[in-house]
């Protein structure tokens, strides 16, 4: 096969696709070209991770095209319905990013609990006193109560990194139900049970964090807007890196102008690659630009996962 990873891929995904015998171009090329340059170049398959789009334009003048890979979980940029309806093959990575995403997540976790965000801006030619002073009311993680909104792969292995760090986690999704999860320490095996409930409005005030771990809606609505910033607790800290979206971003603004929510991290934003400008100058949100899976084992993993995706689809044509 003749495949065009538009957005890249890993030097262990294409060194395994090329062993295999299948050609890999790794040359990037615009959004407005991409049908013309996969007629051009006969691709057989295009890879994209979220910066491309392959909607229903591209599937219908690309009559040759057999196969649309996404080098990661979400496939909001693929018309995925439409292109398994005109019969290609379309496939994702979802086990491959969960670790790299749930540390980042942490890590904004404590960002937003120690003014770390504001600190790295402020330092250079600030004054060190004022700030000191300023930053002097932060928050321990141990003891708090962590709301994971969405409980599949990802929202598991970051309740695995939260309990180890003494958080409660309450996980909120369709299906109530206690679901055990694993903790590796020191060489010891444990399982820590999680309740599951599946009422998002009842678990809001008990949360001092909220992670959302959900696709987009399939009408676009937000999963959290107006109505439950007000049911959270007064406090509340607040990380997305699940799509943008899922949180109505006009709503957290006013949610923080209140102090309803004291701080929020943000990794993915509605208006992609040009977030809102007041999300980004905001005090009291740390930005960064949509990097959940841009860790270099993840890349392995995803360029791994894809390229036995393939090998695989390449022996039953």
């Amino acid at each position: 096969m003749k495949i065009l990873a538009n957005d890249g891929i890993s030097d262990l995904g294409k060194s395994l696709l090329e062993a295999a015998g299948h050609i890999v171009s790794t040359d990037k090329v615009d959004q407005a070209a991409l049908a013309t340059a996969i007629n051009a170049q006969n691709f057989d398959a295009v890879l994209v991770r979220s910066a491309t789009t392959v909607r229903k334009e591209v599937i219908d003048a690309c009559p040759n095209l057999k196969l649309i890979g996404r080098g990661g979980v979400g496939m909001d940029n693929i018309d995925v319905a439409y292109a398994r309806e005109k019969g290609l093959t379309v496939i994702n990575t979802p086990a491959s990013s969960s670790q790299s995403v749930a540390e980042l997540v942490m890590g904004q976790l404590f960002s937003i609990s120690r003014f770390l965000n504001n600190s790295f801006k402020e330092m250079d030619g600030g004054d060190f006193s004022a700030l000191k002073k300023a930053f002097a009311k932060g928050v321990e993680l141990r003891g708090k109560t962590l709301g994971i909104i969405g409980f599949g792969r990802i929202g598991q292995c970051l309740a695995s990194y939260a309990l180890g760090a003494g958080m409660k986690v309450i996980a909120i999704e369709r299906r109530a139900r206690i679901q055990p999860i694993t903790l590796k320490i020191g060489g010891q095996t444990l399982e820590i049970p999680v309740k599951v409930v599946d009422s998002l409005p009842d678990a809001l005030p008990q949360l001092d964090y909220i992670s959302i771990h959900v696709p987009k809606q399939p009408d676009g609505a937000a999963v959290l807007g107006a109505h439950e910033f007000s049911l959270m607790k007064k406090g509340v800290r607040l990380v997305n890196t699940a799509r943008g979206g899922v949180i109505d971003e006009n709503a957290l603004l006013q949610a923080l102008q209140e102090g309803k929510v004291a701080a929020a991290a943000l990794d993915v934003y509605e208006n992609e690659p040009n977030p809102m400008p007041a999300l980004l100058s905001h005090p009291r949100i740390a930005c960064t630009p949509h990097i959940g899976a841009a860790t270099l084992e993840a890349q392995d993993r995803i360029g791994e996962e894809l390229a036995d995706l393939i090998i695989e689809f390449a022996k039953n044509q």
